[in-house]
């Protein structure tokens, strides 16, 4: 235990009185206060230690009762402290050495998944299930929009910023998660990416240096190099996020721009940053005059309540969020929007000159489909379904021979698999293609080629037969 944060300490205590089935499923874990006494630690040390738990999928926080160890079909153990980088979520979390900032040269294999739509799907490809009500529902609307096209509008482009009444309803959104946001403080996108690709053009020069998480998004990485900037890679815990005191040892030694995270369910391991360690972000962030770009695109995807964006606690006006309906409703829609924060006037213009505008009737019909209260139904559908799929999934994965272990998210579309240390992910995705099967090598989450023996699972469709198959191949391939 020496080395360790007593948060970390605490953390490893009661996990192991869980496994130990010293508080079993459902039972209430002694209060704040009674740790605090018992075990000589702070409020917000004994908060933090439970936070992380929370976060894990190990407990659930119920309001003016306390903590209780979660009830669950199925548990795989966390991610353990053995990730090249330091990475964990669970015992034996240490800080990594960070390399220097490096210039991003991101894989050909990528292209090649997305070639085969198959960035969240073992067996992409066509298939003849019904379309969920809620797709359903938006068709009719957009369709509808499109039908009520009059006069000459068809000939005329929209606003830069775009249709009023979409950011409205965004806007509207956006207040029930705790952010006031207005509909001029929006601007329309084509999707999250593009929302990215304008925050980084904005804040950032060719050669700059921007933060990253550690494993993170492999999409910035692809921004980051066709806007030459330069990264530095910051060790992300799948359970909290982005480790606030690498970050900080990063802006003492590197004149960092920008840093890139996403605090609710980043990919790919479905991280939540608790409350303590965004307000920390936020303090380093005018300490050290960065920009905060916030990846927001997941958070829609919640399995219970959806938590509050990481822009809600922006006093200095330096968090540009992104996001779209791409995770959350459709990836086809290609409809997202940003926030620019200081910088949205830059952002409009840039929106301006790489996109020009964007579709009317598509973003009158989403407007119309928020208004009607289809997307909160569509959510709430959604939440259920994805917290089915996921639990199958880690129910399968517990099946697996040799010591396995995966994130347990809240939210997100996917989690994060620690596999025995032999196995190559990179050299098994051919082996997995023999087969039919289509996976996501760890090693694409970096520019460093770490996680090999690491790859994104994603629990976005549910898990029919053939999945189910597809999954028990898997194992062979990756031969465990």
């Amino acid at each position: 235990m020496s080395g360790q944060y007593r948060y970390q300490q605490l953390e490893h205590w009661l996990r192991q009185g869980i496994t130990e089935q010293r508080w079993r499923a459902g039972e209430r874990l002694p209060s704040i206060r009674t740790l605090c006494q018992e075990r000589g630690l702070s409020k917000a040390t004994v908060q933090h230690a439970l936070q992380r738990l929370e976060a894990q999928g190990l407990l659930e926080a119920r309001p003016k009762a306390g903590y209780f160890v979660a009830v669950k079909p199925a548990m795989v153990p966390a991610p353990s402290g053995s990730f090249p980088n330091g990475l964990a979520s669970g015992v034996g979390e240490t800080q990594a050495a960070v390399e220097p900032p490096r210039l991003v040269n991101v894989s050909d294999l990528l292209l090649d998944i997305m070639r085969r739509s198959a960035a969240f799907d073992l067996l992409p490809g066509p298939n003849s299930d019904d379309l969920p009500p809620g797709i359903v529902a938006l068709n009719r609307c957009v369709g509808r929009a499109l039908r009520r096209q009059r006069g000459a509008d068809y000939q005329y482009y929209d606003d830069p910023a775009g249709d009023s009444t979409l950011r409205e309803q965004i806007a509207l959104h956006n207040a029930r998660r705790g952010w006031p946001v207005q509909p001029n403080q929006l601007c329309i996108t084509s999707g999250c990416q593009h929302a990215l690709f304008l925050a980084l053009m904005a804040t950032c020069q060719p050669g700059d240096v921007v933060a990253v998480e550690s494993p993170g998004f492999y999409g910035v990485l692809q921004l980051l190099q066709q806007l030459e900037l330069r990264v530095v890679e910051v060790p992300t815990s799948v359970a909290t996020g982005m480790d606030m005191d690498a970050l900080a040892d990063v802006l003492k030694r590197w004149d960092v721009r920008a840093c890139v995270v996403s605090p609710a369910f980043a990919t790919p391991g479905g991280a939540l940053m608790p409350i303590a360690a965004r307000q920390r972000l936020l303090d380093l962030a005018q300490q050290h005059n960065l920009a905060i770009i916030e990846d927001d695109i997941y958070a829609d995807t919640a399995q219970s309540t959806a938590p509050d964006p990481l822009k809600a606690m922006d006093a200095d006006n330096r968090v540009i969020l992104c996001s779209s309906f791409s995770k959350s409703l459709s990836r086809d829609l290609r409809l997202g929007w940003v926030s620019g924060a200081r910088w949205h006037g830059r952002i409009q213009h840039l929106k301006l000159v790489t996109q020009l505008a964007s579709s009317r009737f598509l973003q009158q019909g989403v407007a119309v489909f928020m208004a009607d209260g289809s997307y909160g139904a569509h959510l709430r559908r959604q939440r259920q379904q994805l917290r089915t799929n996921r639990d199958q999934l880690l129910a399968q994965l517990h099946s697996w021979p040799g010591p396995v272990r995966a994130s347990v998210p809240e939210g997100g579309l996917a989690a994060w698999v620690e596999l025995p240390g032999h196995v190559d992910t990179l050299a098994a995705y051919p082996l997995g293609l023999e087969q039919g099967v289509v996976i996501t090598p760890g090693p694409l989450f970096s520019v460093s080629g770490q996680f090999s023996h690491c790859l994104r699972i994603s629990f976005a469709h549910g898990w029919d037969a053939k999945r189910m198959a597809a999954l028990a191949q898997l194992a062979s391939v990756l031969n465990l």
